[in-house]
């Protein structure tokens, strides 16, 4: 069964996709959603068989009309795919498992996988997250630590985030005063509480900028809504994100989707081939599902042709000493770093913002684990929580007031893209790819990750945080 909270998000995901059919599975333990009625395929050849081949077998089978099969999408753009509809939504009935099972002659001819869902890419503390923001003191300090290197513009490593934007207060944070890149938007609901998710990017860039001082870091709004997009769209906006600034020395990507099958979205095909024809590395979250199921686009990295250009980063625990509960995991996550109970900037360092918890936490861990993770400690109710009203439980607010503590392969992800940039600051080394390589080559700490000792980059200013006592109120 899937965790209660990927249930929980998935109204908040459709929402944010007004008039886009979406549905679960197939097997709810893979943990992804896609778009019903519709597949991607290939522009060109690929496109022609899938349509011939579904029109032939729906016609023959299903009594579909032919006209249910038809292309919805360009498929003349820089991604060079196209939306194939393969049935009508509004009937109830998704016919995409039927689809696929369609084209599996066809594509055993072939070779290849000629056809996918259109997946929901979605930050990596979205459809399963973590946890939700913490409140810090404005007199905390972050974790990991500023770094004492200090900012040169000439030497400037180029990081780019893609996620949510910038909170409008951002700069009042010193760490964050050079950072550019498009504004969050709608921060707020019409009550004025903060929605959820707002704040994302800022926090990464705010770890980023802890970790490597010296670096320039653009921060894209491409997962604005509600940290989810279609996998027919992630590509074109990837492009349009490097297109705006040209590609960076470290791409930062905190998003991705788990999928059938072990090559990749044919959605990033277009993107993933310009990637490897470029110096930048792409460092990518493994996800939260707390699975071995590969999470795309981390699992680039274990592709040989990606092996050089694509970090798969996954979270360890808040001690540092193994994984975090949530953190996916398996041959294709390169490296783990501290994840779990960060503290970065959020929001209201202007005027402090109110925020309601959307998801409760557990009794126990929802995946297991065996110490106090986030799924248990600290505690809340939440809104979206199934039984809350029966009891008359009101969900928990809180107040930010700049600083937060959030969990995280999405955490993760920035910890490792700045040492990475460090790295390159520290002993002028000009390509990313050899950088991170040589990181992780250098790296001797190992952590537990389910039985395997895995390398583990833990950054010289972080410090561990005390896994609370069970005795605690958990």
């Amino acid at each position: 069964m899937a965790p209660q909270r990927f249930h929980e998000q998935f109204g908040h995901i459709q929402r944010s996709m007004p008039g886009v059919p979406l549905a679960m599975g197939p097997d709810e333990d893979a943990r992804f959603l896609y778009e019903k009625g519709v597949v991607l395929a290939r522009a060109g050849e690929e496109a022609r068989v899938v349509e011939d081949t579904v029109r032939a077998h729906f016609t023959e089978t299903r009594g579909l009309v032919p006209e249910h099969v038809r292309r919805i999408g360009p498929d003349s753009d820089r991604t060079g795919v196209t939306r194939i509809r393969v049935g009508d939504p509004s009937l109830g009935d998704d016919t995409v498992p039927h689809a696929l099972r369609a084209l599996r002659e066809a594509e055993e001819r072939r070779g290849r996988r000629l056809v996918g869902r259109n997946h929901v890419v979605h930050i990596a503390v979205n459809a399963c997250p973590g946890d939700e923001p913490v409140p810090v003191a404005r007199t905390g300090s972050p974790n990991p630590a500023a770094a004492q290197e200090g900012y040169d513009p000439g030497t400037a490593v180029r990081v780019l985030v893609v996620d949510t934007g910038l909170v409008h207060d951002h700069r009042a944070y010193p760490l964050l005063a050079h950072t550019t890149g498009d504004a969050q938007l709608d921060e707020t609901d019409g009550d004025g509480v903060l929605r959820q998710y707002v704040g994302h990017g800022t926090f990464i860039a705010g770890i980023l900028a802890a970790v490597a001082p010296c670096t320039d870091i653009t921060v894209r709004g491409t997962l604005n809504d509600a940290g989810a997009v279609l996998e027919s769209e992630f590509g074109a906006r990837l492009f349009e994100a490097v297109d705006q600034g040209g590609w960076p020395d470290v791409l930062s990507l905190s998003a991705g989707t788990p999928a059938e099958g072990d090559d990749g979205l044919i959605g990033l095909d277009a993107f993933m081939r310009e990637l490897r024809g470029q110096r930048t590395l792409l460092v990518a979250a493994a996800g939260n599902n707390a699975s071995d199921i590969p999470f795309w686009p981390a699992a680039y990295a274990a592709l040989p042709e990606y092996a050089d250009s694509v970090l798969s980063v996954g979270a360890l625990r808040s001690d540092g000493e193994s994984g975090a509960c949530f953190s996916n995991h398996g041959a294709w996550v390169r490296a783990y770093a501290p994840g779990e109970r960060l503290t970065s900037a959020l929001t209201g360092f202007d005027t402090p913002v109110p925020y309601l918890y959307q998801h409760s936490t557990y009794d126990t861990c929802r995946y297991g684990a065996g110490y106090t993770c986030t799924c248990q400690f600290p505690r809340h109710t939440g809104v979206l929580s199934e039984g809350r009203e029966s009891t008359g439980a009101k969900p928990d607010q809180v107040m930010f007031d700049g600083l937060a503590q959030w969990s995280g392969t999405s955490f993760a992800t920035p910890v490792v893209a700045g040492l990475v940039a460090a790295r390159m600051t520290a002993l002028r080394e000009r390509d990313p790819r050899t950088a991170g390589a040589r990181l992780l080559a250098d790296t001797t700490d190992r952590a537990e990750v389910r039985g395997a000792h895995v390398p583990a980059l833990r950054p010289p200013t972080w410090r561990p945080v005390p896994v609370p006592s069970p005795a605690l109120p958990a």
